[in-house]
């Protein structure tokens, strides 16, 4: 397993080599440039050429990318063109935020996704499963921008139950010491500052499960419904074998392995961050810096995060390889 491991992240290296080449190249043909964002409209033609010169954007291409690669051996992204702070300062910043919308969102998908998939190909036909069809039409149809400010209107405004918008309270004077403010009051005793947070974190949540939730829904029926009809299972019922017994172990566990692989892309996207979903909650995560990268054509700053956005695809499809060897004991990693 360990060997197995290994050469895959090993294989890893040549994808995201490629990767910043191809990103490095995009970057500079679009049209426009840093230069002309951050001049604005003091921008003329000498103007721009001095700011390029500068930056070191009048350079050739292929220099640039050697460059940048040569700091990024060093752990060094640059920094920001528009606050002069180092990127990688920048992105541990705002992470955290990232990281605990994404885990709440995943955790409402997974949690009401896989027994509502599961019931849904169980009483096939019926109402329970026509309802959940129609359910997850639904989730994947509608914008998660709509959905986001649909929820906005009435927990926020209408019932008034829910903040509509930021991380916490900004009257409310509490330590934070990770990053992650849930946990920090956890860790600093201020019960009051988890609570608001939670509060919170719980519209962007669900307006950020819509699409997962439904994927998973959708894949878990059709995994049950395929793998009901197997060779084994009617073995297993030929055998004497309890109803739930062959539920719990020869359905559901052999209809997690497509399930899984459709987690791991899930988390991919949500990690990578939710640009619609925290420019909508006003939530201050990767998905909102890569937004203000775009807008100033901050060329370290975008290099950076859709690099890291490729690491955390690699990560957890490594970890999603690793669960089909423990989810199905048939499957043998080498």
């Amino acid at each position: 397993m360990l060997r197995f491991i290994v050469r895959r992240l090993l294989q890893a290296i040549p994808t995201l080599l490629v990767l910043s080449m191809l990103v490095f190249t995009w970057l500079r043909v679009l049209p426009g440039g840093p230069a002309t964002a951050l001049l604005g409209d003091k921008a003329t033609p000498q103007k721009v050429a001095d700011m390029n010169r500068i930056l070191g954007l009048d350079q050739p291409v292929f220099v640039q990318y050697f460059k940048f690669l040569g700091r990024l051996f060093t752990g060094d992204f640059g920094s920001s063109l528009a606050s002069g702070d180092p990127v990688l300062a920048e992105i541990g910043r705002r992470f955290p935020a990232t990281i605990e919308l994404a885990v709440c969102a995943l955790l409402i998908a997974v949690v009401f996704g896989i027994p509502m998939g599961y019931l849904a190909a169980r009483y096939r036909g019926r109402f329970l499963d026509n309802a959940t069809v129609m359910t997850t039409l639904v989730g994947v149809a509608v914008p998660v921008f709509f959905l986001g400010v649909l929820l906005k209107y009435i927990f926020a405004q209408k019932l008034g139950i829910l903040p509509p918008s930021g991380r916490q309270d900004v009257t409310l004077d509490a330590t934070h010491i990770t990053g992650f403010f849930t946990l920090d009051g956890l860790l600093t005793g201020e019960l009051d500052a988890t609570w608001d947070a939670i509060k919170h974190l719980i519209l962007p949540s669900i307006a950020l499960a819509s699409i997962p939730f439904a994927v998973i829904v959708r894949i878990t029926r059709a995994s049950v419904l395929d793998i009901q009809g197997e060779d084994f299972v009617r073995t297993a019922e030929s055998k004497g074998l309890t109803t739930p017994v062959i539920r719990r172990r020869h359905i559901l566990r052999n209809a997690l392995l497509p399930v899984a692989t459709t987690i791991g892309l899930q988390t991919g996207l949500l990690l990578a961050g939710a640009v619609l979903t925290e420019t909508v909650f006003n939530w201050q995560g990767v998905g909102s810096l890569l937004s203000e990268g775009i807008a100033r054509r901050d060329y370290p700053r975008l290099q950076a995060l859709l690099l890291l956005a490729a690491g955390v695809y690699v990560i957890v499809n490594l970890l999603v390889d690793v669960s089909y060897a423990i989810i199905d004991p048939r499957v043998r990693v080498r």
